[in-house]
C-alpha cells in the first residue's frame, strides 16, 4: 500500500470485440493512467509520461521493464520500484499516478 500498488488489475478485453480499446482513467481526477502489474502480485497506476528522477518524489518512482524469454517478441511487461541505488537526476523514471492525483499520500 506504501508503494501505490492498489490499483484494480486490467480487465481481459474480449477477443470478440473490435471496438477501439481507450486507456483506463483515474476515478479521482479523469486523467489516463497506465495500469501494470508488479513483481510482487499487485497492480499500479503509473503516469503516461516519463519524467527525470529528480522531479520525481522517491517513493514514486517505477521504471518498466520487460520479463525476459526466449523469443523476441514482448510477452509482458511488468513495473519495478526504484529502489536501492538512487537513480541520476536525469535518468527516466515513470512516476506513480499518486503523485499527481492529490495530495492525500
Amino acid at each position: 500500500m506504501a508503494d501505490g500498488a492498489t490499483a484494480p488489475p486490467r480487465p481481459e478485453p474480449d477477443p470478440d470485440d473490435v471496438s477501439w480499446i481507450e486507456p483506463p482513467t483515474c476515478p479521482r481526477c479523469g486523467a489516463f493512467v497506465r495500469i501494470y502489474p508488479t513483481t510482487y502480485d499487485r497492480w499500479v497506476s503509473l503516469a503516461t509520461v516519463e519524467m527525470p528522477a529528480k522531479d520525481a518524489p522517491e517513493p514514486f518512482r517505477w521504471r518498466l521493464m520487460r520479463l525476459p524469454d526466449l523469443s523476441r517478441v514482448t510477452t509482458d511487461i511488468v513495473a519495478v520500484r526504484v529502489r536501492g541505488i538512487d537513480p541520476l537526476p536525469g535518468e527516466p523514471v515513470v512516476p506513480a499516478h499518486r503523485m499527481r492525483c492529490g495530495p492525500d499520500w
